[in-house]
């Protein structure tokens, strides 16, 4: 059953056309992270690998594709965990990095810290020779027409979501069986400047553990925050669950409590994996034994080879 990794590409409402080209984005994340895995590579870099892919790709909210904050910038979250320590590595509020999961890897691996923010992540950016790159660089047109059409007094915030391809993220487990997560973010369309949500805190925008598991959600982060919802999933993990469970349970309660939507990808120790969400869709992909899993919407599971 191992190595598998399994990536998502953000839930929510996505339109026709983008739809197509995120399911692509996430089998070619997916599909990268799993060469990593086979040729021995770890956990950690099979995510960060699969993560930095879809910040890459324009059709994702994360790096190149960000949403805009209220001012038309970019502010962007990751993280990453190391199921084997418990070590993990996060920024916030970054700008001016094409691969802010690169930069949480090294807050993890270079410094004392858990997370660093906004201009001390930049500094700190700066003094590992991560290259900075200009901000319009990260902007696409769809996230400009989107923010103008947010700022509208009227704005309506489901039509904001529409389109909303939100956080990416991956969970894996090596060769060796060590587990770890990833999840990057440009956060919530015309948020308040400074606005961080759940990705760069642990247990709520992600979790690994080698002895339980590893989660990496999307989807509303507030609600996430409130319900702190990898950690949940973790916690119905260690009472005996399966990760398709344990990921059903936590999001009803996320939907019922918080009236929150969302989706994740859900992996344990032996290899089970899951992809859930209460969203009306979200884009995922698996691979494992040689074959390549996706899908969209509810329900829908399609297998190819890898």
């Amino acid at each position: 059953m191992l190595p598998v990794v399994v990536v998502h590409g953000g839930a929510g409402h996505i339109p026709k056309e983008r739809a197509e080209l995120s399911t692509i984005g996430v089998k070619e994340a997916t599909r990268t992270g799993y060469a990593i895995l086979l040729k021995g590579g770890s956990a950690m870099d099979a995510v960060v690998e699969a993560v930095a892919l879809m910040e890459n790709n324009p059709r994702f909210n994360a790096g190149r594709g960000s949403v805009l904050n209220v001012k038309g910038e970019v502010e962007m979250d990751a993280m990453v965990m190391d199921g084997r320590s418990l070590d993990s590595g996060a920024v916030s509020a970054v700008r001016g990095i094409a691969n802010p999961v690169q930069l949480a890897r090294l807050v993890m691996e270079k410094t004392k810290h858990l997370c660093l923010t906004a201009e001390g992540a930049s500094k700190f950016a700066r003094s590992m020779g991560v290259p900075e790159v200009p901000e319009e660089s990260l902007i696409t047109d769809y996230a400009k027409m989107r923010w103008k059409k947010n700022l509208e007094p009227d704005a309506n915030p489901v039509e904001c979501q529409m389109g909303k391809m939100g956080t990416v993220g991956a969970v894996a487990v090596d060769k060796d069986g060590n587990i770890a997560c990833a999840t990057s973010t440009g956060g919530m369309i015309n948020k308040m400047e400074g606005r961080v949500g759940d990705t760069p805190c642990v247990g709520c925008g992600g979790y690994a553990d080698n002895n339980i598991g590893a989660v990496s959600p999307t989807g509303h982060g507030e609600a996430i925050m409130k319900v702190t919802l990898s950690r949940l999933i973790i916690f119905h993990m260690e009472q005996g669950k399966t990760p398709e469970e344990a990921s059903d349970l936590a999001l009803t309660y996320m939907k019922e409590r918080v009236d929150g939507l969302g989706g994740v990808v859900v992996v344990d120790p032996k290899g089970t994996w899951a992809a859930r969400f209460s969203s009306l869709q979200m884009s995922w992909a698996a691979a494992q034994q040689g074959k390549l899993h996706f899908g969209l919407y509810r329900g829908e599971h399609f297998v190819e080879p890898v």
